[in-house]
């Protein structure tokens, strides 16, 4: 059984940094339920998806409170990923675990990409048919991914926002904290039904990370300095290597 105090340090760490930079919390997540905590991989990914929706949900909050949710964004993003999350599910089952390794690897290197570069238009622009189906197509890859490896989608959903949309950076993150909420809740239905999930870890990392959620998004909304977030990609390169090096030892 896992060691609760150890659990409970990932939930508040992942809940705090998910605020800060709208990442869902599952990057983070991840690697410590298998570090930290000793989890077996798989379980960890489809715990992390589960511990990954209270975070999410209380990280909007403040996100709304400020209005830097773009609804229809959100909507077309969420008809693509709840049937990505589907296929993502299905294929953690039977995804070999050095290529869920390498894969969570290279998700984070780009992680860390995006907050080193900023990505985006100068001009905000409506939403027409086109872009939707453009977010739509977003929003099948980002449901994939979450349901594949237990993050929120929150990679792949800003910098497509704000390159279709021209969408500010803060209003990205708080539309695809929007959209991980549902997807959270159907990729952990199917999670538990494959027996990738302990409850009780999810419950205590996602209870705790929605304590300092709250917090990270209030920074969020203040924050200026990019010190923060080259910081955050370096952390970021760090977990990146070291599960390329633990795969290639499998």
């Amino acid at each position: 059984m896992v060691r609760t105090e150890r659990v409970v340090a990932v939930g508040l760490a992942a809940g705090l940094l998910s605020g800060m930079f709208g990442v869902g919390g599952g990057i983070l997540i991840v690697p410590g339920l298998m570090w930290v905590a000793t989890m077996e991989q798989r379980r960890a990914h489809g715990t992390s998806l589960a511990a990954v929706l209270p975070i999410a949900m209380f990280g909007l909050v403040t996100y709304v409170a400020n209005d830097h949710v773009n609804v229809g964004a959100a909507l077309a993003l969420t008809v693509g990923s709840l049937g990505g999350t589907l296929l993502g599910t299905a294929w953690l089952t039977r995804a070999p675990k050095r290529l869920l390794s390498l894969t969570f690897a290279a998700l984070l290197a780009v992680s860390a990409a995006r907050l080193l570069f900023e990505i985006g238009s100068t001009t905000q622009h409506a939403l027409t048919a086109g872009s939707a189906l453009v977010l739509v197509a977003t929003g099948f890859v980002a449901g994939v991914l979450a349901g594949l490896l237990g993050i929120g989608g929150a990679v792949v959903m800003v910098p497509a926002m704000m390159l279709v949309l021209g969408l500010a950076p803060v209003v990205a993150k708080g539309t695809s904290l929007a959209v991980i909420v549902p997807t959270a809740i159907i990729g952990t239905w199917r999670n538990r039904r494959n027996l990738n999930l302990d409850v009780r870890a999810a419950v205590m990392v996602g209870v705790s990370g929605a304590a300092t959620a709250v917090a990270g998004g209030i920074i969020a909304d203040r924050m200026h300095d990019h010190v923060s977030n080259a910081l955050f990609a370096l952390l970021l390169v760090y977990l990146a290597l070291r599960l390329v090096r633990e795969a290639r030892a499998k």
